[in-house]
């Protein structure tokens, strides 16, 4: 099914729609779509057959199947799988595949499901989705769904986070080699060779607040906490809240670094270096360009940030009822083969 056009879809006012017209169908099945990165997914053959027999086993029809390019990494498909009447669109791939689905499908009533196969899968990490493909595909048929907020940069969307300075830098310099060897490890290397770069200045305005002016090495801008190798930079981001959590890091040596990292990995209350707000549009504008990412993904350098968050705009296919408060909550029960 399209979007509804009689209604915003990027309000969260009726959130519930989407849940209802699915209760009024019951257990019919539905039609699906894979939208697959062959360059990410080395076991291609076998995931085919395993999401297809796991379809199958809920008697819901066999999916469309489409690979992404260089040209479109995810979106396109996705979006013309929405518009062709596809109500469930599975993607499987890496984070840049990912936030590229989210994109095509935010704001429409289709859901996305997550079949994570990269190296950082940051939205399937935050949000405790499986990494067994079958067990993905079985959230996806036991209907379990909540609507997420997502984030928008310059017309394009995120569901986790976006970057300016040292984080996009690093993700920027991370080798796709080293991080197919040793995962997450690779961006702490890039992130080393970063820790001297020059800070900037930057301007943060926050929804109407007045300017908050700061030195930075980086500034991350979250709908969900957690970052590589499953560190919480933000714990109290809600990937459902209608807002996003700004954080302004400006260590200025490596004692700095150090004191600030050993208080987020020990989750302290306060941390040095460290300041969290939030909002739901927020302007960084630096004093000279910075590299800039979304998910993973690095943008154009620049010297503004300007996000918007878009409420309720994504459903995704999650391990619970719709009626559970807690997007992680049932995650081993959910995922379990005998579902």
């Amino acid at each position: 099914m399209g979007p509804d056009s009689s209604a915003d879809p990027w309000s969260a006012a009726h959130p519930e729609s989407g849940a209802e017209q699915r209760a009024e169908r019951g257990d019919q099945p539905l039609r699906s779509a894979v939208v697959v990165n062959p360059v990410r997914v080395e076991d291609l053959p076998v995931r085919r057959r395993v999401i297809e027999s796991t379809l199958a086993e809920a008697g819901w029809p066999a999916p469309v199947w489409l690979e992404t390019t260089p040209d479109d990494p995810g979106a396109g498909q996705a979006r013309q799988a929405v518009q062709d009447g596809v109500e469930v669109v599975f993607v499987c791939g890496g984070d840049g595949t990912v936030r590229s689905c989210v994109e095509g499908v935010a704001g429409t009533e289709a859901a996305l499901a997550v079949l994570p196969a990269g190296t950082g899968n940051l939205l399937a990490a935050n949000l405790e989705l499986p990494d067994d493909a079958a067990a993905g595909v079985r959230l996806a048929t036991g209907r379990g769904r909540r609507r997420l907020d997502v984030g928008e940069v310059d017309g394009q969307v995120f569901a986790v986070m976006a970057g300016m300075g040292l984080d996009a830098a690093m993700v920027d310099d991370a080798s796709t080699g080293l991080k197919a060897k040793i995962g997450s490890v690779a961006y702490v290397l890039s992130a080393l060779r970063h820790l001297r770069d020059r800070p900037f200045h930057v301007e943060l305005r926050i929804d109407a607040d007045p300017p908050r002016r700061r030195v930075a090495r980086t500034v991350v801008v979250g709908n969900v906490g957690r970052l590589q190798g499953g560190v919480r930079l933000l714990p109290d981001a809600e990937p459902d809240n209608g807002q996003l959590e700004v954080a302004v890091l400006a260590p200025r040596s490596i004692g700095h670094w150090v004191r600030l990292v050993w208080g987020v990995l020990l989750r302290h209350q306060r941390v040095p270096r460290l300041e969290v707000f939030r909002g739901t549009r927020i302007v960084v504008t630096a004093d000279r360009d910075q590299p800039r990412q979304l998910d993973g993904d690095v943008i154009e350098p620049g010297r503004t940030l300007d996000v918007t968050v878009r409420p309720g705009a994504l459903w995704l296919c999650v391990p619970q009822p719709d009626i559970s408060p807690d997007l992680a909550e049932g995650v081993d029960s959910a995922s379990r083969p005998d579902r």
